[in-house]
């Protein structure tokens, strides 16, 4: 393995470390500021959730960069994939976060934030349980 090689692994792991795990983080503590009608602290979690999530590609882009000719592997494919649908579900996550800051920052009796609540929950679980199966991927069927 070259320097360059484990350069991009050290960056790899790195961004899925400080990033991912930040991100994943605040997607599941959000409804419960929802419910506690917080809007400063579902504030911050939505400004983490939009910076990580940003950060999260970096963890895609260093993994390509690392994968190099062995992209092909169904172990690879499918990791990509995941990540793919683990990402779109982090930008339904932060509209879905957006639209209840706007709620509770409104103050009107009416509106209720608590309809993002089950959303943001099931999402952020689901999301969670698609880095683990990637982890598991790269962990067990990386040569």
């Amino acid at each position: 393995m070259s320097f360059l090689d484990k350069l991009l692994l050290w960056l790899h792991i790195g961004f899925a470390i400080f990033a991912i795990g930040p991100v994943t983080g605040a997607t599941m503590f959000t409804p419960r500021y929802i419910r506690a009608k917080d809007a400063g602290v579902l504030r911050y979690l939505h400004r983490t959730t939009r910076i990580f999530g940003i950060l999260t590609l970096g963890v895609f882009l260093f993994g390509l960069a690392l994968g190099g000719s062995a992209l092909g592997k169904p172990y690879l494919s499918i990791s990509m994939t995941l990540f793919i649908v683990a990402a779109v579900l982090l930008v339904i996550i932060e509209r879905d976060q957006r639209a209840a800051v706007r709620v509770l920052a409104n103050e009107t009796p009416e509106d209720d934030a608590k309809v993002q609540t089950g959303r943001i929950a099931t999402l952020s679980s689901i999301m969670a349980l698609i880095w683990l199966v990637i982890l598991v991927l790269m962990v067990w069927f990386n040569p």
